[in-house]
């Protein structure tokens, strides 16, 4: 019989233990279990981890434990533990998690991103603290003024490693990794593990273990996915239609441009469907105030850029919608898992023009599975067979193959998102892609 740990089992601190109880969090999740007791022992870690299985909190509780055992001599300008993280939003995240998991502790923190003024994390560096979470552009800007030393930093976690090459952060992270001592205990946390992320963890790591809670190209088990194809011009009727279909929930939309996304909330406005943006060009008073308007249900629909994606951790997600499609394939992954979380069930539906059909073919060679085609929508093309595309013209870009289906009239019958009918099986592994390499070649 399979015995499922506790908090209690794992030799976490009582201070711990009681702000986990106060929060009703019993048992650790599969990533929880297999790295805390690792990271007890100061272990280096490698984690593989998709978003929204609890990773925060594998690498907290432990740093919170070592703070708790060994009270360190706190110094200004000299943290002892540094979280380096993409995103403001999911910097904000984690550093909500240290003041959960250690509110009976007395230690400090602080988180560090850019977007707003610096005295106030200057400040607090000064005043000296155990902690600092930080995106890597703000971090550096500080560093070279001389307001925070990493000279005595002993636990360096790297998180969302894939987003941050991703992103274009890859000089930046190796710039911190110089700053850093030599004698430390490093994390690094990434929900896929293409090759250079493996080269830096190689540099970072010493003789670490391990842990992959799921393969890296899994999307989440309780996430329905569909397809829809359609023309470009017709994308924003059927997004109004998509939404106005699905009665229950927040909808997370994805776009590719930070305009385009400021186009679409201008467009579901004229549909009278209340929306919100957040992207890089917003200001972080307008992103944290658009976020706590779509974690509150003041506004239904959020539409995001994927620099947002991973700082997403809002519970009643229950539809995304790639509403553009992504040309790398694991962002797929990341943005569908905004949803089905923690145990939840959640509704996926992507949106496919003609000129995206390679992206899509990507997609499903990466995650093994033919997403299902939902057809029972206004706006429907012919349904293309994606492996009889050529890979002619520019990198992703797939002509308009397989276009030209018949139009469904504008007043075909519309049933619950949830339960629409599709021309495809359930999502079940394709055998012939289990050998193939990932993301198709690339």
């Amino acid at each position: 019989m399979l015995t499922i740990p506790s908090f209690s089992t794992l030799g976490l601190a009582e201070p711990l233990l009681r702000a986990l109880a106060d929060k009703n969090y019993t048992e650790p999740s599969p990533i929880q279990a297999q790295a805390i007791p690792h990271l007890l022992d100061g272990r280096d870690l490698l984690g593989c981890a998709q978003t929204g299985t609890g990773k925060t909190a594998a690498f907290a509780l432990p740093i919170l434990h070592r703070l708790s055992k060994h009270p360190p001599v706190r110094m200004a300008r000299r943290p002892g533990v540094l979280v380096l993280t993409p995103t403001r939003e999911l910097a904000a995240q984690i550093g909500e998690s240290f003041a959960h998991y250690g509110k009976y502790l007395p230690f400090r923190h602080t988180v560090i991103f850019g977007g707003v003024g610096q005295n106030p994390q200057v400040r607090a560096l000064r005043e000296g603290v155990d902690i600092v979470v930080a995106t890597p552009g703000r971090l550096l800007d500080l560093a070279e003024q001389g307001c925070i030393d990493l000279s005595g930093v002993g636990v360096f976690v790297l998180d969302e490693a894939d987003r941050m090459l991703d992103m274009g952060f890859a000089p930046d992270v190796k710039r911190v990794m110089a700053r850093l001592p030599e004698r430390r205990q490093s994390l690094l946390f990434s929900a896929t593990m293409p090759g250079p992320i493996l080269e830096i963890a190689n540099r970072l790591l010493h003789d670490p273990v391990k842990v992959e809670v799921v393969p890296a190209s899994s999307t989440a088990d309780k996430v329905v996915q569909h397809v829809c194809h359609v023309d470009r011009g017709d994308k924003p009727d059927l997004l109004a239609h998509t939404i106005h279909s699905h009665a229950g929930g927040l909808v997370l939309v994805f776009s590719r441009t930070k305009h385009g996304a400021n186009k679409l909330v201008k467009k579901l406005g004229q549909n009278r469907i209340a929306a919100s943006a957040i992207h890089g060009n917003k200001s972080q008073t307008a992103r944290e105030r658009a976020l706590e308007d779509f974690r509150s249900g003041k506004v239904r629909v959020l539409v995001a850029t994927d620099i947002a994606a991973r700082g997403i951790d809002v519970k009643g997600v229950s539809l995304v919608i790639n509403y553009d499609l992504p040309n790398e394939p694991e962002s797929y992954v990341h943005r569908i898992g905004r949803t089905a979380r923690a145990g939840a069930d959640g509704l996926a539906i992507a949106f496919c023009d003609p000129d995206e059909r390679v992206y899509l073919r990507d997609i499903e060679r990466l995650i093994r599975i033919d997403v299902p085609v939902m057809s029972d929508h206004p706006y429907a093309l012919a349904t293309p067979n994606l492996h009889q595309l050529g890979g002619g013209g520019s990198k992703g870009r797939g002509g308009s193959a397989g276009r030209g289906g018949p139009r469904r009239s504008g007043s075909a019958p519309v049933r619950d998102m949830g339960g629409m009918a599709s021309n495809n099986a359930p999502n079940r592994p394709r055998n012939r892609f289990r050998s193939s390499r990932r993301a198709g070649g690339r």
